[in-house]
């Protein structure tokens, strides 16, 4: 059941930059051109990234061996 609410999980834009060692500002020139992972906007205007997402984006970056 843990991996499955981890799979749901929504990060803050916050967090990915924490977890990814990138700036807010790093991760808002990526999203102009189109290289961030894919963000869910809510009425707010604030941006959420769902984990498997940021797994799935991070996974077509991993370089073969």
């Amino acid at each position: 059941m843990k991996t499955a609410t981890r799979q749901t999980e929504k990060l803050t834009i916050k967090e990915v930059c924490a977890e990814l060692h990138i700036s807010r500002r790093t991760f808002y020139e990526w999203r102009a051109k189109g290289r961030a992972p894919r963000c869910i906007t809510l009425p707010n205007g604030s941006l959420l990234v769902r984990r498997s997402e940021l797994n799935r984006w991070l996974d077509e970056r991993e370089e073969a061996a």
